[in-house]
């Protein structure tokens, strides 16, 4: 009788455990959308998470296509980031990368990028 508890007590730990592990901040979408292409720069770049942030510990950069740091370096991270650009960032690749902590304590990065051009 004990092995067949058992039995059914270890599938339960391994859902509770894969439960815990999607519970990180992923990125869910953003505008420009991953990979896009636009014909003018942004003013402003948003990003949706999956989580909640912690403000103070979650970053967001965007460079251009020439490598140079086009964002403001303030972004308002809560679920919903929106990262301030330059009006003038020109035509090109342009890379943006996270960095964030979820209110549950994980942290997470990544990076992806859009294009400026006609």
């Amino acid at each position: 009788m004990r092995h067949s508890s058992l039995a059914g007590t270890i599938p339960l730990l391994l859902l509770l455990a894969t439960g815990q592990a999607a519970a990180h901040a992923f990125l869910e979408r953003a505008d420009p959308r991953v990979g896009n292409k636009v014909a003018t720069s942004p003013q402003q770049v948003t990003l949706w998470f999956t989580e909640k942030l912690e403000t103070a510990f979650s970053t967001v950069t965007v460079t251009n296509a020439a490598g140079q740091r086009v964002d403001t370096g303030k972004s308002a991270c809560q679920r919903q980031p929106d990262v301030d650009i330059g009006t003038s960032g020109g035509t090109g690749t342009y890379r943006v990368k996270w960095h964030v902590l979820s209110v549950d304590t994980h942290t997470t990065d990544g990076d992806f990028t859009f294009q400026v051009g006609p």
